[in-house]
């Protein structure tokens, strides 16, 4: 089970063939890299669920692998437009996924060397549209590094001339963002370019399918699997988790809690900051053991807020009245009142 899903296994990938099983959406949410924080968002599951779904069977008709099997209802595999309700459960192809030893550092040597010809590439790579207020970006470069013309990160998001594509860490306890010749290194036989160039191509159909429906794909990721010589996009794609998105100014992600938390309950977030710091420090990846504090839940109005954010962003997102949810203007409405 990962910090917001569970991970069910019906055939167990082998090293030459894929394997079939499916995520089951749960409420739970993670920010800060926390895991399962102590409360639930309600409907938090099937918004993501059906978003993703939606996703995938586009990115199908405009001819890109993935690992999307269909929704599973009453133990079929069906595509989303024929389901009776809103779905939580996804059925998938499954590669292997080895353990990424750590001794001194990650052995990625190893892990090859276990995978055979069909694994979880151990990249997640990013593409950016935007500069939000947030974005690590802003801690990693200056404007000008983008071809933007500003002398310091203005306090609004900011438009990028061209997508940023960048490449970090998919399996270390702590994710990090990598150099160009690192992540090459760690890419395989899939190789970066091949990498970037499916990243840019999904990142073109969300944006579009974003501004169709009002909204701004700010920034988000794509996870991949090899198979035989075939790389196909794998995970969840496009949803308010996996991506940023805004509307009319406003932020329509889970960035909506970390800022919450960063401005409410800021002695949580200092207090991971500084266990991350001191794991760097003693070259330690278990940082959450160096926390000594726990993260609060949710007020019950910022719950109720969040949720109904994710059914009208998923409603307006796929045109299609999923949920029982206000109106996207009004939603975000309460977003921005938080």
């Amino acid at each position: 089970m990962t910090s917001v899903k569970e991970f069910r296994v019906a055939e167990e990938p082998t090293a030459d063939s894929l394997g079939r099983g499916s995520f089951v959406f749960t409420d739970d949410y993670s920010v800060f890299d926390w895991g399962k924080m102590p409360d639930e968002i309600p409907g938090k599951g099937a918004s993501l669920c059906t978003m993703g779904a939606y996703n995938f069977e586009l990115l199908d008709v405009n001819h890109i692998p993935t690992h999307y099997r269909g929704i599973v209802e009453g133990g079929e595999e069906l595509e989303l437009g024929e389901t009776t309700e809103t779905p939580r459960e996804m059925a998938i192809d499954l590669a292997q996924v080895p353990n990424l030893r750590y001794d001194d550092g990650y052995d990625y040597d190893g892990f090859y060397d276990a995978v055979g010809n069909n694994y979880l590439i151990p990249l997640e790579i990013v593409f950016r549209n935007t500069v939000p207020v947030g974005s690590s970006l802003r801690s990693r470069g200056d404007p000008a590094d983008y071809g933007l013309d500003y002398e310091s990160w203005p306090d609004e998001a900011v438009g990028l001339p061209q997508p940023v594509v960048e490449f970090s860490t998919k399996f270390e306890e702590r994710d990090r963002y990598l150099s160009r010749s690192e992540a090459d290194e760690i890419s395989g036989p899939a190789g970066i370019d091949r990498l970037e160039e499916l990243a840019l191509a999904v990142n073109h159909i969300l944006t579009d399918r974003a501004e169709r429906a009002g909204l701004v794909h700010e920034d988000g990721k794509i996870e991949c699997l090899y198979h035989d010589g075939t790389i196909k996009v794998a995970d969840v794609v496009g949803t308010f988790d996996e991506n940023r998105f805004s509307y009319d100014g406003q932020e329509m992600s889970k960035e909506v809690v970390r800022q919450y938390y960063k401005r409410e309950r800021p002695e949580w977030v200092d207090a991971v900051s500084e266990a991350k710091a001191e794991a760097d420090h003693r070259d330690d990846p278990d940082w959450r053991a160096l926390c000594d504090t726990e993260p609060p839940a949710l007020p019950d109005s910022v719950v109720e807020t969040v949720s109904e954010m994710y059914a009208a962003g998923t409603n307006a997102y796929t045109n299609y009245d999923w949920f029982d949810a206000p109106e996207l203007d009004e939603a975000v409405d309460a977003v921005r009142n938080l």
